[in-house]
């Protein structure tokens, strides 16, 4: 059998909080695979570490601990000269692309730069890929000459993947592709990122906050919330019945277009404060969370949940099974409803 496109154990990635008072613990044991021809979701809110768990994937960021593998291939500790020939392997759309395209350089040099700095195209070749690679993404003729300032976000996201795409990855992390495009276009582009995935079969890691969006795209979505991953599921099966409190929090201020449903629907507002991130320092100890990360904020939570950190299990279902980190939910997958005891004040 085939190796993972990815597969990410025990990731971990700490800073040191400013003026020393602690560790800011952005990533705190992340396990995640993807699938060749699988799309994976990665969601939370924002600053629960999403985007550091993706710049820790393909190494824009390096971890404290914890392993990367690509292709079967550890590239946690891969040095700069060793990892330039893999590179050709993952590759990254960021969330801003007038930010990650050089505003020098036109089209035909962004997209072609990867072909040519991995000697996989030259001349009129290389011109010929370059065309190719646009026409895919669905940009007109005569893009190839222009610079991204002359283009609109949405055409110059379409740059970022072609530019991404261009030698073929087995692995792309899209962080947050749609979020800085106007709503007009970040449908056309969701489109045209399933259409190449699935044409080109490569693993994706899709990372957003835009649930709609995961929802469309993903074969099973990650749940993450300040650090850790507290949920796995098929995406189907996590929309029908979220199991952690935090999930069901996130799927219920999802819009639904049928507005008798939506006003029927019970929106759970979370309350209490954030945990937050920061650890204090503890000189020459071994520090561990001795608690739930969500319980100041969770509708159900008990004493456990403040005195001991939920193990993560697995829980027979569908399509494999899926993964929950939290006490209340029974070993047969049985979950509370944090809508109801929300609405009933208990």
């Amino acid at each position: 059998m085939d190796a993972s496109a990815l597969e990410v154990d025990g990731l971990v990635r700490h800073f040191t909080a400013p003026r020393g008072r602690g560790t800011v613990r952005a990533v705190d044991g992340v396990s995640l695979t993807v699938g060749r021809g699988e799309v994976v979701g990665l969601v939370g809110e924002s600053g629960s570490g999403k985007s550091t768990v993706g710049r820790c994937i393909v190494r824009l960021d390096t971890p404290t601990a914890g392993t990367v593998r690509i292709g079967g291939t550890d590239i946690t500790r891969l040095s700069p000269r060793k990892l330039r020939p893999l590179r050709k392997d993952f590759n990254i759309v960021y969330q801003d692309p007038s930010a990650s395209l050089d505003p020098r350089m036109r089209v035909s040099r962004i997209v072609g730069e990867p072909l040519t700095l991995h000697r996989m195209a030259s001349g009129s070749e290389l011109r010929e890929r370059v065309e190719k690679l646009l026409g895919q993404v669905g940009l007109p003729p005569g893009t190839a000459e222009r610079r991204p300032h002359e283009l609109s976000g949405g055409q110059r996201q379409r740059v970022s993947i072609a530019r991404a795409l261009a030698v073929d990855p087995m692995l792309l992390v899209a962080d947050e592709p749609t979020s800085a495009l106007d709503v007009s276009v970040q449908a056309s582009v969701l489109n045209l990122l399933a259409d190449l995935q699935r044409d080109r079969g490569f693993g994706c890691l899709f990372i957003t906050h835009d649930l709609a969006a995961v929802e469309f795209l993903a074969d099973r979505i990650a749940v993450m919330y300040l650090g850790e991953i507290i949920e796995v599921a098929p995406a189907a099966d996590l929309f029908a019945a979220p199991k952690h409190p935090y999930t069901q929090a996130l799927l219920s201020a999802v819009p639904v277009p049928d507005p008798p449903v939506q006003r029927a629907r019970q929106r759970i507002v979370l309350q209490g404060d954030l945990t937050g991130p920061v650890f204090p320092k503890a000189a020459g100890t071994a520090q561990t969370v001795d608690h739930c990360r969500f319980h100041t904020r969770c509708p159900l939570a008990v004493e456990r949940c403040r005195t001991q950190a939920p193990e993560h299990r697995t829980l027979p279902g569908a399509n494999g099974g899926r993964m929950v980190a939290c006490h209340l939910v029974a070993d047969d997958g049985t979950a509370p409803d944090a809508a109801a005891t929300a609405h009933s004040g208990t």
